[in-house]
């Protein structure tokens, strides 16, 4: 079995904010290191809600996504992403 990477999108309810990154270890592990203030970039916001991700068979794909994501300034954009097929995570 190959290693999978994502590419994930966490929402903080208390900043009504998203995140988006990738991470080489599972999506729910990696929101519990956010959750945990592992992450300077994330720590005001906890607690974190995972609500998207993507599965990628290479890092650089993961990253690639990872950084059309960021470009991503549009709200409704991100919200329809998470609410389209595209979306891996089983809420």
């Amino acid at each position: 079995m190959c290693h999978m990477y994502y590419a994930y999108i966490l929402y903080s309810p208390s900043k009504d904010q998203f995140y988006k990154g990738y991470t080489g270890l599972t999506p729910l592990q990696r929101l519990e290191r956010h959750n945990l203030q592992h992450s300077a970039s994330t720590k005001s916001g906890v607690p974190w809600k995972l609500v998207f991700y993507k599965t990628f068979d290479s890092k650089s794909e993961a990253i690639k996504y990872e950084r059309f994501l960021k470009r991503q300034r549009n709200r409704s954009f991100i919200e329809s992403l998470i609410a389209s097929d595209e979306n891996e995570f089983i809420r």
